[in-house]
């Protein structure tokens, strides 16, 4: 027989054990709820004040200290290279045996005008950093002269290379080739022989090629080099792509459109294009659109030239023009483009392989219109998309255009954020990139076995790595 005792001691243990466990389970959850009821709250304070800082003065003035770091100069190491590489292309001759550049501040040579202008950015660079060695300039810079290579951020090569083009790629009689292949021979001979080029590779060197056909001969043996370029149509992936190169624009060629009171109903032209229609290679898109809307009554899709006042026509035509055509042509790319930016006209880009200038700075989709070249192509699709924008949304990016068309604008000297002062920073912005590339090349260069001869490494020239 079962003691009483022992069955109401047993009774009352397990009753006590039910309540801790209750207890126990209670306080739980209640811990839990307010763990994250506290999580959710600061959540809510964090994205409802995103702009609140509770860091004291002290991190904040570093902070500042950093952005102002950050807007330093870049530092550019330019060769004092012969002037037939550079100003002497434009006739300019040097006073004196030890004279390589022009004294700016009292003669600058002229540029040729024309459809040279549009491929003139070296000029423009290499003045600038002629100019940054001003004394006493209060202009704000983007980039500066330095005399010590070793000090500098990247080499800067003052080869004025679509000018040499533009003027010297046809053979005279009386010659083997070209002077501008003949530059091109003594441009690799130079800067292979160079000892920064030796140190990098050629990775940290700034090379000019904005003429898709400039540089035709040299741009396979100087590919570690950053290229400045219109766009990559004409080159392999291998020598020139996103990754350690630029793309820079064209110097429009019609007329900005200053006080621009314009709007959409005064712009009567609805889509406007006019230039050279029958292209090669990625331009056939241009004669299948020229017969898809030759004859719609708002449309303006003609031929057209620089000559006989073609750039007056042209501008007048884009400034009366509400949409502007930049089509793919021998290239992916065109003057065309900054034309429109200039005019404020909204460009309609139809190019499917085209690479913008400052991309990862600016969003084109907030002042451009993008359509596939197999969708324009479609019989009615163009023309019914261009229809169907409304006038607050032209309005919107018609504002937009007046916004962003300094940073496509050419000056000397440079002004904040123009063209010239907008490549600078996107040569900055590849800086680190280019850094550890050089880096990494150096990984087994410094090597030498025991007999104190370099290794076979070593031996690899760097620009193979």
């Amino acid at each position: 027989m079962v003691d009483k005792n022992s069955s109401a001691i047993g009774y009352v243990a397990r009753n006590l054990l039910l309540c801790l466990f209750v207890i126990t389970t209670i306080l739980f959850a209640l811990s839990c709820y307010f763990v994250l009821r506290s999580t959710a709250h600061n959540r809510f304070l964090s994205s409802t004040f995103p702009s609140k800082s509770f860091k004291n003065d002290v991190n904040v003035k570093q902070e500042n200290e950093n952005c102002r770091c950050i807007k330093d100069p870049l530092k550019v190491y330019m060769y004092n290279m012969d002037p037939e590489f550079h100003f002497g292309l434009l006739d300019w001759k040097p006073q004196g045996k030890d004279s390589v550049w022009p004294d700016i501040q009292k003669y600058i040579p002229p540029y040729p005008g024309g459809l040279n202008l549009q491929h003139s950015i070296e000029y423009w660079l290499t003045l600038d950093l002629l100019a940054s060695e001003y004394p006493n300039s209060q202009r704000e810079i983007a980039a500066k002269r330095v005399r010590n290579s070793s000090e500098a951020d990247v080499i800067f090569v003052p080869f004025f290379s679509s000018l040499s083009y533009n003027r010297f790629s046809k053979v005279n009689p009386h010659q083997k080739t070209s002077r501008n292949k003949d530059l091109q021979g003594k441009l690799v001979s130079f800067l292979t022989g160079q000892e920064e080029w030796k140190r990098s590779g050629g990775r940290d060197h700034v090379v000019l090629a904005h003429h898709p056909n400039s540089m035709l001969d040299a741009r396979n043996k100087l590919f570690p080099a950053m290229f400045i370029l219109s766009d990559f149509g004409r080159y392999p992936p291998a020598v020139a792509n996103v990754e350690k190169d630029i793309i820079a624009p064209y110097k429009h060629v019609i007329k900005a459109y200053e006080n621009d009171t314009s709007g959409f109903d005064s712009r009567e032209i609805l889509l406007y294009f006019q230039g050279a229609i029958y292209r090669k290679d990625g331009g056939f898109v241009r004669q299948e659109l020229f017969y898809l809307l030759q004859d719609e009554k708002d449309v303006h899709f003609s031929f057209g030239s620089v000559r006989n006042g073609g750039v007056n026509k042209a501008s007048q035509g884009m400034h009366n023009s509400k949409f502007c055509l930049n089509i793919a042509g021998d290239t992916p790319s065109s003057n065309r483009l900054f034309d429109a930016i200039a005019s404020h006209c909204v460009p309609v880009i139809i190019s499917d392989d085209i690479e913008l200038p400052f991309e990862d700075v600016i969003d084109y989709s907030e002042f451009s219109v993008f359509v596939r070249t197999s969708d324009a192509l479609k019989e009615n699709f163009l023309v019914n998309l261009i229809r169907g924008i409304s006038k607050e949304e032209w309005t919107r990016m018609w504002n937009k255009l007046k916004e962003v068309e300094k940073f496509y604008e050419f000056h000397f000297p440079s002004q904040a954020d123009d063209a010239v002062q907008m490549i600078w920073q996107a040569i900055a912005r590849k800086v680190p990139g280019v850094k550890m590339r050089v880096h990494k090349s150096r990984r087994y260069s410094g090597f030498v076995s025991e007999t104190g001869k370099e290794s076979k490494w070593s031996l690899i020239p760097r620009s193979f790595w």
